[in-house]
C-alpha cells in the first residue's frame, strides 16, 4: 500500500490545495492532509479550524483523511507509515526552499521522498496568503477557496478586519 503525507498550514486552504490533494488521491492509496503547527508562522485560523475546513473538503474521498501535527515532518510520516512527501509547486521560488527541505526531511528519515506536484496552471498564482489579503481588504475570493469553507474564511476575515480598526 502506497500511502502519502500532504503537509502545509493550510491557513487557509484554497483551490490550490485541493488540486494537489485531489491529484495524490488518484497516485497514492492513503493520503493524509497534514494540517502542520509551525511555531514560527503566526496563523489566522485556529489548527481546529484549519483541520475542519479541510475534513470537509475531502469529506468525499474515502482515500484521504486529515491529521494536524507540530513534531518533525519526518517523524511524523514515519508515524503514520507514509513513504512520500507530496508538495505542491508553483514556481521556481517554491522549489529551491521545497528542495532543501526534501533533502533534510530524507537525511532524517531514509525511507521518505518527496513528490512535486506543479500546481494546474489555472493556481499559479495562487496562496493563502493571496486569499488573506484579497478578503481582508474587502475583494471576492470565492472562485479562490472551496465552496464548502468560503464562508468560514469569510466570516473570520471580516472579524480580523473589525478587531484591527
Amino acid at each position: 500500500m502506497s500511502i502519502a503525507i500532504y503537509p502545509g498550514s493550510f491557513d487557509p486552504p484554497t483551490c490550490g490545495h485541493m488540486d494537489i490533494i485531489l491529484r495524490a488521491s488518484n497516485i497514492f492509496d492513503k493520503v493524509y492532509v497534514a494540517c502542520m503547527i509551525n511555531m514560527r508562522k503566526t496563523t489566522m485560523f485556529t489548527v481546529g479550524e484549519r483541520v475542519g475546513m479541510l475534513e470537509r473538503m475531502v469529506s468525499g474521498l474515502g482515500s484521504v483523511s486529515v491529521v494536524s501535527s507540530e513534531s518533525l515532518l519526518a517523524e511524523f510520516a514515519g508515524e503514520l507509515g507514509a513513504d512520500v512527501i507530496v508538495k505542491g509547486l508553483r514556481a521556481m521560488s517554491d522549489f529551491e526552499m521545497e528542495f532543501q527541505m526534501s533533502l533534510l526531511n530524507r537525511k532524517m528519515n531514509p525511507n521518505l521522498d518527496t513528490l512535486f506536484l506543479t500546481t494546474g496552471e489555472s493556481f499559479q498564482y495562487l496562496s493563502s496568503s493571496v486569499v488573506k489579503e484579497i478578503g481582508s481588504l474587502g475583494g471576492e475570493f470565492r472562485e479562490f477557496v472551496p465552496g464548502c469553507v468560503y464562508e468560514d474564511i469569510a466570516v473570520k476575515l471580516k472579524e480580523v478586519s473589525k478587531n484591527a480598526k
